[in-house]
């Protein structure tokens, strides 16, 4: 698909057409650059959009429905509990994914921004050609957005049938009973409470001693806890050694000794960048050893016209934070006054229930011995979550014992990650604005979610007054 009129020469080229890459392209079009974006998938929107972000959230939310329809007292006049099968809960991710793609193709049309669907390789640093398309394209500034994909390790065969990793497992044609899932980060811990909620056993494979060690401990111990509670075993300090296939389940083996059946195998260990075939040699360019390039504040690489932005340059790998990045690096060559780069965001993570944190944890102002107090509310005491039955969770506020300074924000539960972006907006005030008592002065809805915040506000000032 094409928009606009192509040319051989553009202000700006953009290589991806995920969230980094539409955000650079609007961007640096609205400011009046000409911008064309090559990618070489069929359908704009990246990876986000067709195996990772939206497809993964659109499934967990369809098992989510299942679960509580299932544990929802109120459902059994409709009859006994429902057991879907893993194919007919991506139905609903299908037709999330096809009205995204719908919706991002027709920013790209009404902004007149060319599509070009090719590999592009690098000749020099201002030329690119098309493989496939037998042209060359030349622009003054190239920003890279190409995005990551699943680690594949070498002695894994990922040509298996029982043998998945998190963009392949989209297209598991049957429901298995046993699940083994090795990598127990974001994406791992989520599959995990996916396959458990389908009513699977999982065998969560763990390197460290507890789940997600970033996290606050007792938001790791709640997850833990609702993760046992749908069937999944979490083996800590546990790492695979070997895979052994055969046609109808694969044993996995453990440097412990110990060995796993199960119906299927899923890597989540890791993502790597898309740099490989760029010919990034060729501009004095090289990627880490998981095919990442290494930027500056302003999103520039060490080659002063070539910008990198969103999961292709590491951390945070967010969809959210690749949008800003893809500005950022976009508006470091049209705006440089207004590039803003992510240096902190809110983490999202969609297991069942979702978690959403932001700034220090206990553990972490412990460390620092910086002196604190917390505040909690239960969700289970919350009129809102008795009302929608979503009663599991917990907000926890870590602020200054003395200056009432907001430090950390950590929930736990339904609508985690749109709850943690209240108090995100206070840590951002300025001066004073930041702390305790703006929550114990502000009116909240009533019922609502959001009165969680006066609620654990509460409880941290009846702990220090």
């Amino acid at each position: 698909m094409t928009y606009g009129k192509q040319k051989e020469h553009y202000d700006i080229l953009v290589i991806g057409s995920g969230p980094a890459g539409e955000a650079a392209a609007m961007n640096a079009r609205k400011k009046g650059r000409s911008v064309a974006v090559i990618t070489d998938d069929a359908k704009v929107g990246g990876s986000c959009t067709h195996w990772a972000t939206i497809p993964s959230k659109a499934l967990r939310h369809s098992v989510k429905q299942v679960i509580a329809f299932n544990t929802n007292p109120m459902f059994r006049d409709f009859g006994d509990a429902r057991k879907l099968s893993f194919q007919q809960v991506l139905k609903h991710a299908d037709r999330v994914v096809f009205e995204q793609v719908q919706m991002r193709t027709d920013f790209y049309e009404r902004n007149r921004i060319p599509i070009i669907n090719a590999r592009a390789e690098f000749l020099d640093r201002h030329t690119v050609k098309l493989i496939g398309k037998r042209m060359k394209l030349s622009a003054d500034c190239f920003i890279i957005a190409t995005g990551s994909r699943p680690y594949h390790p070498p002695d894994v065969d990922f040509s298996h049938p029982l043998m998945f990793d998190s963009d392949t497992i989209l297209g598991l044609d049957h429901s298995p009973r046993k699940v083994t899932v090795i990598g127990a980060g974001v994406i791992g811990c989520e599959y995990a409470s996916i396959f458990g909620g389908l009513g699977a056993k999982v065998e969560l494979i763990n390197p460290n001693a507890s789940l997600l060690t970033f996290l606050d401990t007792e938001i790791s111990d709640a997850l833990a806890y609702h993760l046992r509670n749908v069937g999944v075993r979490s083996r800590h300090k546990e790492e695979y050694e070997k895979i052994e296939y055969h046609d109808n389940y694969i044993v996995t083996y453990l440097q412990s000794g110990k060995k796993i059946k199960s119906d299927i195998v899923l890597w989540a260990n890791g993502r790597a960048g898309n740099t490989q075939n760029m010919g990034l040699s060729k501009i004095g360019l090289s990627s880490n050893s998981r095919g990442q390039l290494s930027v500056n504040s302003h999103y520039r690489t060490k080659v002063k016209n070539i910008y990198a932005a969103g999961d292709v340059v590491g951390w945070p790998s967010l969809a959210g934070a690749a949008y800003d990045q893809g500005r950022a690096a976009s508006n470091a060559i049209v705006a440089p006054e207004e590039c803003s780069p992510v240096e902190e965001v809110a983490t999202g993570i969609y297991t069942i229930p979702e978690i959403s944190t932001l700034g220090k944890t206990e553990a972490e102002l412990t460390a620092a011995k910086i002196p604190y107090e917390v505040g909690k509310a239960f969700f289970k005491n919350t009129a809102r979550a008795q009302i929608t039955g979503e009663q599991v969770g917990m907000l926890k506020l870590i602020f200054h014992f003395e200056t009432l300074e907001i430090l950390g924000i950590h929930c736990f539960g339904d609508q985690a990650s749109e709850i943690v972006h209240i108090g995100q907006a206070i840590m951002g005030q300025p001066g004073k604005a930041n702390t305790l008592k703006y929550f114990l002065t502000t009116t909240f809805n009533y019922p609502t979610m959001a009165e969680a915040y006066r609620t654990a506000a509460l409880d941290g000032w009846n702990r220090i007054f």
